[in-house]
Order: structure tokens, then sequence, then C-alpha cells
């Protein structure tokens, strides 16, 4: 866990951070957003033991990050919101660098290229490929020696779709398993449908708290716009068999037929889950009401079917499998 208490830092003759209190608990994702000057990067600084608190007390995993550097590299992950990969080396070769220096074995590395869906993809050459597959590899690097706490600067920075849709699954999947994950963002743009606690940092200081999934929703609308040629369709979420992404392209799938969205998946995530959507994949959102039949193919390997008329299959991950299961108590 982190834990903030009457902690100030003075630069000059400024107060950069005047925090009394602030907890990320073992299974926690709480981001904290500010633009550039809201005290971002003097609070990463004593996060990670490069500058000492002026006043009060920061630990991280119960470890002073200034005192403890051991310990701290070997419990906390950190991703910064540049990539720092060697670039000229492969995905397989970067990570197989660190563990060396964690003392893990090679096999780790392949074991994370497979979760952050880079396996293909081991021996090419990282200036190849895509920057949102670039960040998923410096994300791999971060999670590689299982820490017990990530900090997380900017991490979906550079991402396409499909991989904020899997850094969100992989960083669910985390918390779990009590891992405590803090980010540090200039706003809430991806992060309302994962966060458990969002703060406002202004000057050093929390201005602002909310949790997204207490938030009221009446605010958001009962129906998803669609922009077609010259009009506006309003889509009924009940009308809605499942949303996915094909060709980078986020769209419905309906009773009327396929209709290009607007939103992004996670966007769409956000504004329909009162109404019954589960995100069975990292590239579907399902409406669970038009879902008939769970199929297990392989031990690792799951299909919803759904009531659409032709027996349409969407397919579901394992984590999703397990998250499902515990939902509908099956």
């Amino acid at each position: 866990m982190i834990q903030v208490q009457d902690l100030q830092k003075v630069t000059g003759q400024n107060l950069a951070i005047d925090i009394p209190s602030f907890t990320v608990e073992a299974g926690e994702i709480v981001a904290l957003v500010g633009a550039v000057g809201s005290g971002k990067e003097p609070l990463l600084d004593l996060l990670l033991g490069r500058s000492r608190p002026t006043v009060g007390r920061l630990t991280v995993d119960g470890l002073d990050p200034a005192e403890d550097k051991e310990a701290f590299s070997h419990q906390v992950g950190v991703l910064f919101e540049e990539d720092g990969l060697y670039k000229n080396q492969s995905p397989l070769t970067n990570l197989a660098f660190h563990c060396k220096l964690h003392g893990l074995p090679k096999a780790r590395a392949q074991e994370v290229l497979a979760q952050v869906g880079l396996a293909d993809r081991a021996n090419l050459r990282v200036e190849k490929l895509p920057s949102g597959l670039a960040r998923r590899l410096a994300f791999g690097r971060a999670i590689l020696h299982r820490p017990r706490v990530l900090l997380l600067v900017e991490p979906f920075a550079r991402c396409d779709e499909a991989s904020i849709a899997l850094l969100h699954g992989l960083l669910r999947t985390l918390a779990k398993e009590q891992v405590a994950i803090l980010i540090l963002a200039a706003d809430d743009a991806n992060l309302r449908a994962l966060c458990d606690t969002i703060y406002a940092l202004e000057k050093g200081r929390i201005v602002e708290s909310y949790r997204p999934e207490e938030e009221q929703r009446a605010a958001l609308p009962f129906k998803i716009p669609v922009r077609l040629e010259g009009r506006v369709v309003l889509v009924n979420p009940g009308d809605i068999f499942y949303a996915g992404i094909e060709e980078g392209q986020t769209f419905l799938c309906t009773r009327e037929g396929s209709l290009p969205a607007q939103f992004t998946l996670i966007e769409l995530e956000e504004r329909l889950a009162r109404s019954g959507f589960f995100r069975a994949h990292r590239g579907y959102l399902v409406n669970l009401q038009h879902v008939k039949e769970v199929i297990p193919y392989t031990r690792n390997s799951f299909s919803l079917v759904l009531n659409d008329g032709h027996d349409t299959e969407i397919p579901l991950s394992k984590a999703a499998a397990h998250d499902l299961r515990e939902l509908l108590g099956y």
C-alpha cells in the first residue's frame, strides 16, 4: 500500500506539495490527475525516493523510498511516461535483460510477453513496433518482477483502443491479486471506468476526490447517439447485442445491423455499465440480456452465445469468464 501523512515538500520559497492524508490500499486502483504544474512531478520524485519530504511521512509498501532503495526496486513496479526501451533490441531481449537484473528466469520474460499480447512479436525489433505495442512492452517490464505496488505515469499514452482495453484488463487482474496501483495522469481519460477513486491535484494539493462507481449516472444519456449520413440515430441500449472493434473502428451490433460508434469501447463501457453490459474480451462489450449460453471449449478458452437469431459467438477471456461466474453465481 501507499501511505502519505502530513506530507509537505518545499522547493525554494514554494510549497510544492501539501497533502495531509492519502492512502492507496492493496487491491485498489487510484488515480491522481492534474495538469503540468499541479504537483505531479515533485510528488513522483517523493514516491521514487529522488527527493525527501520537508515535513511528514511517505511510505510505499511500508518502505521509505529514499532509504530502502534495494527493497523498493524489488517490491515496486514503475512505468514512466516515456517507454525507455532499447529500441534496437527485441521485446524478448528487453525483458530478458531486466529478468537478469531481478534474478528471474528468462521464462518469466516469455510469460509476460504473452500477457501483454506480444508473444508473436517477441523477436521483432522494438523500433518496428506500433506505439501502442511499445507501451504494452514498457508496462510488461514494470510488472515483470511481480511487484506489490505499481506506480504508473500516463499508462495509456500513445495507446490504441485495443492496447487500452488490454491494459485495463491486466490492471483489474493485478488489483484482484492485491497489488496497490497508483496512476498519475493529466486528466481522467480512460480512468473513470477503471479506478476505484480519482483525486484532482492542483498546486500540490488534493482539491477533489470522487469514486466513479458511486457517481450518479443520471447525467449520462439513456440512448447512444450514432452519426449516419445526414442524420443522428439514437440507439436504445437494450437493442444492442454487443459492441466491438473492427479495423480500429468501434461499432454497435444491433437488430438493425452494424452501426459505427463515435465513442471508444472504453467510453461505451462507461456509458453502458448501468444497462447490463459486460467486458467479455478486450475487444468486445456484451449485453448480458442477450447471452443465452456460455461454452467452455478448453480450460482457457470460452465463448458467449447470443440470442440474436444467428447464435453469434463472442470470445470470452479466461479472466472475464471468472468474473462472469462470480457475477452470475453459476
